[in-house]
């Protein structure tokens, strides 16, 4: 199974409101429409239960994502879990949110594998390459649609 890749940033508002925006799910397509498209939401709006299902193509495959918020504490993490069912995949996404000592909050974004299939097994290194390279790229999204929601 590969590592977990996580990827953080720091953004100036408080982790309040932090995580009163990430709890949303709509919230999530502006920062991550690089790699999920075509997103359908479902469930509550926000907190545990909240949904969507999204397509994503990324290194030449094509796939249909699950994605439902299974855990949460405010104001500190948020946990997806995501199934593709035809790759085989199933893992988790974490958000967790910590108080800077100056003000405004460090975001986490952990990406786990629950079930890992056979092609991220023996591809690992470049999964997670490619796992890193998107999640960075939706950090730095999530931080400039923080900011401009202000």
């Amino acid at each position: 199974m590969p590592k977990p890749v996580t990827v953080s940033i720091d953004v100036p508002q408080a982790r309040e409101r932090v995580f009163d925006h990430l709890d949303v799910m709509a919230n999530h397509e502006p920062f991550t429409d690089h790699l999920l498209r075509d997103w359908e939401l479902s469930g509550p709006e926000r907190g545990v239960g909240a949904r969507a299902r999204v397509h994503v193509k990324a290194l030449g495959a094509a796939d249909v994502v699950d994605i439902e918020v299974v855990d949460a504490e405010a104001p500190r993490r948020i946990v997806e879990r995501n199934v593709a069912a035809k790759a085989g995949r199933v893992a988790e996404g974490t958000y967790t949110l910590d108080e800077l000592p100056d003000g405004g909050t460090h975001i986490a974004f952990e990406y786990r594998w629950v079930v890992t299939p056979v092609g991220d097994r023996l591809a690992a290194p470049l999964v997670r390459a490619v796992i890193r390279h998107a999640n960075e790229t939706a950090m730095r999204r999530l931080a400039e649609q923080l900011g401009s929601a202000a």
